[in-house]
């Protein structure tokens, strides 16, 4: 075995060698197609690539307007804002005043509801006011999910669309792609390191008042757990939740990325056959390898050089 990579290892360091040296300076005649698949239309600025550029009003009143077409990205951006947008592209009109008025239903009413709370100080009023409030937040992402689901429908793998789906509900995404199996991956993640976060929230907050009461020197503190054990651990908690909330933070943005990427990588093509083409080259370069007489190896500008062109295919 050593015997045999003693002879084939040169063999191929004087096949790539060169071939990667001269590709360095390649001017156009030597081209290789290991890269030259294309996976994504250029003409598609609709479709897969509709999160790449930035917002422009030209472009989300434009497709308002229906004057031209607008990326799935731009017209999610500007309805955050402007309500409605993405229905009035979808040629859904009618939508828009039954998303408003719920809107409005809803926060009127918490409104309403949030101010006798605060005169007749009734709870009960409270959690209404609370739940009005909540009606309406749900009503506003309805809005948008409605506005992401209608938007080009007939075109199936919309990066921009898989990324949207995630960032309103984690997990939609990866269920638009078809990979349902990572769904419980990602909640179980989200679930545990929420969990985290509220447990050690709630400890922080339990020894903060305990730091309190024994540190207030009007009162006198009894409790079972003196002021600096309960200012350690009210610092460990404090941390542990930060360390929590960054965690939950992190699995949110990782199903989006996620979602995003293999959306992309729908179209990337797989085969187990593995090819190698070994064929001769000319290499018409600046600085060619050489064989020159006077020990040196390059060769004066303009001349060219043959080599040997190594292709794998996968």
């Amino acid at each position: 075995m050593k015997e045999w990579l003693r002879h084939i290892l040169p063999l191929l360091l004087a096949v790539l060698l060169p071939a990667g040296m001269l590709r360095a300076q390649d001017n156009g005649v030597f081209k290789s197609d290991a890269f030259s698949q294309s996976y994504a239309d250029p003409s598609d600025t609709l479709g897969r690539d509709s999160t790449d550029a930035a917002f422009t009003f030209k472009e989300y009143f434009g497709g308002m307007t229906h004057r031209r077409d607008a990326r799935i990205g731009v017209m999610f951006a500007g309805s955050t804002v402007f309500l409605g947008g993405q229905q009035i592209y979808n040629h859904q009109a009618w939508k828009v005043p039954v998303a408003c008025g719920a809107m409005a239903a809803g926060a009127g009413a918490g409104l309403y509801y949030r101010h006798r709370w605060k005169a007749e100080d009734n709870k009960d009023f409270q959690h209404m006011s609370n739940w009005f409030f909540a009606g309406a937040g749900l009503a506003y992402w309805a809005t948008l999910m409605d506005g992401v689901y209608n938007y080009k429908k007939e075109i199936r793998g919309q990066a921009g669309k898989a990324t949207l789906y995630s960032l309103l509900l984690p997990g939609l995404g990866q269920a638009y792609n078809g990979e349902f199996w990572k769904i419980p991956i990602y909640y179980g993640c989200l679930i545990t390191s929420t969990n985290l976060l509220i447990t050690n929230h709630t400890n922080y907050k339990r020894f903060k008042r305990i730091h309190n009461e024994a540190s207030d020197t009007e009162t006198d503190y009894t409790g079972p757990i003196a002021g600096e054990t309960a200012l350690y651990y009210r610092n460990v908690y404090r941390r542990y939740r930060d360390y929590s909330a960054v965690a939950v933070l992190g699995f949110y943005l990782l199903q989006v990325i996620d979602a995003n990427v293999f959306a992309y990588m729908q179209d990337f093509e797989l085969d187990d056959n593995i090819a190698m083409q070994v064929s001769p080259a000319v290499i018409d370069s600046q600085y060619a390898l050489s064989g020159n007489p006077s020990g040196g190896h390059l060769s004066l500008p303009g001349q060219g050089g043959v080599g040997i062109r190594l292709g794998i295919t996968f």
